[in-house]
């Protein structure tokens, strides 16, 4: 039923992506950008940023409602609160005020993976999430670092950010490829004999490698954030207990836990598993080593 879910949901944003895409290009009165004479590049600049932001904010906008969807996360209701719910709320409620935002959704979503999330397009209209097995696994202290660190996500707005980073990166990966495959396709030299097949290839090939190497921007951006969010959480909770929350990461990171949406949300996640070498470039997350040392170094 869930796969079923995340299906529909996946085909749902899609369409909603081409739908109003095709609005604006309308709207905006984006003509074909390879013409005759050659490539219109004002055109194709427009074609390229109305497609590579528009994905990118729509799926923003959707990002509390597509977690909630993926990840199962149940939204506690403050008027109807469970025992075991009150201090998390709480805990929330004066880590918010401290941060001087308003107060977020909280929920719950059950994995023994120990994690939590934020997400949401604006900090009136945001989500703060936490899994079953953090609240199990981790005490009152660490718990509140954790937290901390998430509001301070919300705070310092990076889902705004990373989207418009990556929106960025989306247009220029797209206008950069299509420029140069239409150069070496033939079709650029006037070569009426150029292909619109071979263009079609190094469009494609030129999108995959832009995208690998726009990616790595992205995920270094992503690596800075989780610095600065461990920052402002120190502030917001302690240090202590930002420490704390993180050598408690530390010693759950390495288990596997079956958690088929992981992926998904990576990005979104306090802690991920961490690559090495080379493959560190394409991590969304530092070390929770050097993050704890940065902290403890921290002035």
């Amino acid at each position: 039923m869930r796969i079923a879910k995340r299906i529909l949901l996946f085909l749902a944003v899609n369409f909603l992506v081409v739908i109003t895409v095709s609005i604006l290009l309308s709207i905006f009165n984006v003509r074909p950008y390879l013409t005759e004479y050659g490539i219109d590049y004002a055109h194709l600049l427009i074609f390229c940023f109305v497609w590579g932001m528009g994905g990118a904010f729509i799926s923003l906008a959707l990002s509390r409602k597509m977690a909630k969807w993926m990840m199962g996360v149940k939204v506690i209701d403050p008027k109807t609160l469970e025992p075991s719910q009150k201090a998390l709320i709480a805990e929330v409620a004066a880590l918010t005020k401290k941060a001087k935002i308003p107060m977020p959704e909280v929920g719950i979503f059950k994995s023994p993976e120990v994690n939590a999330f934020a997400t949401g397009p604006t900090k009136k209209r945001s989500l703060v999430a936490v899994s079953s097995g953090l609240l199990e696994k981790m005490d009152n202290d660490q718990v509140a670092g954790v937290l901390a660190h998430e509001i301070t996500h919300i705070a310092n707005g990076d889902m705004v950010t990373m989207t418009l980073l990556q929106g960025v990166v989306n247009a220029f990966v797209m206008f950069l490829a299509r420029v140069l495959a239409f150069v070496l396709s033939g079709l650029g030299r006037g070569d009426r004999r150029g292909s619109y097949g071979s263009y079609f290839l190094f469009t494609m090939l030129f999108q995959i490698v832009f995208m690998i190497l726009g990616s790595m921007i992205v995920l270094w951006f992503s690596r800075w954030r989780e610095f600065r969010a461990d920052a402002g959480g120190a502030k917001l909770a302690g240090r202590e207990k930002m420490i704390s929350a993180l050598q408690g990461l530390k010693s759950h990171v390495n288990k596997r836990y079956k958690v088929t949406e992981k992926a998904a949300l990576q990005t979104m996640k306090i802690s991920t598993q961490t690559k090495t070498g080379l493959a560190r470039l394409f991590s969304s997350h530092p070390p929770l080593e050097e993050r704890i040392e940065r902290l403890k170094t921290w002035a």
